[in-house]
């Protein structure tokens, strides 16, 4: 068994993934880097050794049941147990997403990233997690999954363009966030989300302000909470995001 503190982060190949996973490698922990792209996966790794991080490739397709299985029973051969889970893998889904003409298929594909991949991911490392001392989920969402930000009850306007599969999708995850802190309440187990800002991504096009290391900071913050630290909270760098 491994005896750094082990994370896994999804969607690490790449932008806000691989700078959370850069981020966990520089406090010495071993960081899996989720990605189902070969090449992507592989470059990543490569780029974190460099870093002086001790980083292995796990394949992992969030939409997939065989390989979210396979990934646990990689990570428990290497290391036996898992500290840290990041649910990090999402896509945005594309245009069009006004409520009056998005193709409900494209609802289908981002839940199906967004929301049913993290449970999946989640429920095939919980064996893991439950053998960490101190476990820890952080799932990335967004500040466009806030049903207060979107109805202007938090005062301004809403975030984010009209997206009425990616939004709530985020939304849907928050809510994924508080059904699973409710469950694991009575164990050591702590589970938040997360919002990484506005990010300059793929999966905007490069349009955000902030960078991916920027944007990463809440995750790993949120990865590293002491042992009576919250639970089934949504954070972002300034603190508490209302639901």
């Amino acid at each position: 068994m491994s005896e750094r503190t082990v994370a896994l982060v999804t969607g690490a190949n790449k932008g806000i993934g691989y700078e959370i996973a850069a981020g966990l490698g520089a406090l010495g922990w071993s960081v899996g880097v989720g990605a189902r792209d070969e090449q992507r996966r592989g470059a990543a790794v490569e780029g974190l050794r460099a870093a002086g991080v001790d980083a292995f490739g796990v394949p992992l397709d969030v939409t997939d049941d065989a390989s979210a299985t396979a990934a646990a029973r990689l990570v428990e051969e290497r290391a036996g147990r898992l500290d840290v889970l990041v649910n990090n893998a999402a896509v945005a889904g594309g245009a069009p997403q006004e409520p009056t003409r998005v193709d409900p298929a494209t609802i289908r594909t981002v839940v199906e990233t967004n929301v049913i991949g993290v449970v999946r991911v989640t429920n095939a490392m919980m064996p893991l997690l439950r053998r960490s001392a101190s476990p820890r989920i952080v799932n990335v969402s967004s500040s466009v999954g806030s049903l207060t930000r979107q109805s202007g009850t938090a005062g301004g306007p809403a975030p984010g363009p009209l997206a009425v599969a990616y939004a709530p999708s985020k939304t849907f995850l928050n809510a994924v966030t508080l059904q699973y802190a409710r469950e694991l309440s009575a164990t050591n187990i702590l589970i938040n989300a997360c919002c990484p800002g506005y990010v300059a991504t793929g999966l905007n096009d490069f349009q955000g302000v902030r960078t991916p290391e920027q944007g990463a900071a809440i995750a790993v913050r949120l990865a590293t909470l002491p042992d009576d630290g919250p639970t089934g909270r949504f954070f972002e760098d300034a603190g508490v995001v209302p639901w």
